[in-house]
């Protein structure tokens, strides 16, 4: 089985949830390896996502730990059929992982996603004016090819999320995301009236947390929750200046399941926040 250097998220998960299975058992990793009959390298390649898994081999695994959680056996059975055959593929090597990984984040969620940003607008709802402002604030500057190769990803993540095979949307946007004016003024007065038009969908519910809530509970730029098709796959996307750090350990999706609570409790209706929406675009000046 070929080994690689720089494993994909969906990679990575997978070998995460090998891992969770001969844990579970409460397996070293070389009593592991006398069971399937391989070297105690092979399952560390294999749990860190560096040495690719057949089907049977995942079974394999599932058998002799014991593990008998047949959803999640066929979810991960799925995962592994699907391995690199993303959308976002074309891009690999042409912009930084971390953003090739985002995708397939968002591509991992199997029905719903929810979104808490405080900085700038979500990039499943920013239109292309928009995104060249936020990717233009970089340093050092992006080239004119690069601007258009951010850009374009963006812009295909959109379509593919909210175009293709109906996922929900719940962003949570705190009401200082609504005054930054990437662009400028008429690129960020557009782009409320874009969210207004978005906000009536119904597979898309936005949000806005108030300067007047008495408490914030995700101050950070962006953080997201995806559903999988089973639970044991959700996934917690936070943003960071080093890149998306991704937590699915059961505890920690736990805890962000309840800091999401505490988000929702603290925004405005749907019809309330559309008024804000719509009031922040009226008055903006310059």
């Amino acid at each position: 089985m070929a080994n690689r250097q720089k494993p994909t998220y969906r990679q990575r998960r997978l070998g995460a949830e090998l891992r969770k299975m001969r844990e579970r058992a409460g397996f070293g990793g070389s009593h592991l390896a006398r069971l399937l009959g391989v070297t105690p390298a092979m399952v560390t390649q294999m749990e860190s996502g560096k040495s690719a898994i057949s089907a049977d081999r995942l079974r394999e695994v599932a058998d002799v730990c014991g593990y008998d959680n047949r959803p999640l056996i066929d979810a991960l059975g799925s995962i592994i059929a699907m391995r690199d055959k993303g959308w976002w593929e074309s891009y690999r090597g042409r912009l930084p992982d971390v953003f090739i990984e985002s995708a397939e984040h968002e591509d991992f969620a199997a029905g719903k996603i929810r979104v808490c940003v405080s900085t700038f607008l979500p990039g499943l709802l920013q239109s292309d004016d928009y995104t060249r402002g936020v990717f233009s604030r970089r340093r050092p500057q992006l080239s004119a090819e690069e601007l258009a190769l951010h850009t374009g990803f963006r812009a295909e993540r959109r379509k593919r999320i909210l175009e293709g095979p109906r996922k929900k949307l719940e962003a949570y946007l705190h009401e200082s995301s609504l005054l930054t004016r990437f662009g400028g003024t008429e690129v960020l007065r557009e782009q409320l009236h874009s969210l207004l038009d978005d906000s009536l969908r119904d597979d898309i519910s936005i949000r806005v947390i108030p300067f007047a809530a008495h408490t914030y509970p995700a101050p950070i730029e962006s953080l997201a929750y995806s559903f999988g098709v089973v639970s044991e796959l959700d996934t917690v996307e936070m943003e960071s200046s080093q890149g998306p750090i991704f937590f699915d350990a059961p505890d920690e999706l736990d805890s962000y399941r309840e800091v999401f609570d505490r988000i929702e409790a603290a925004a405005l209706s749907a019809d309330d926040s559309r008024d804000l929406i719509h009031c922040t675009a009226k008055n903006l000046k310059g």
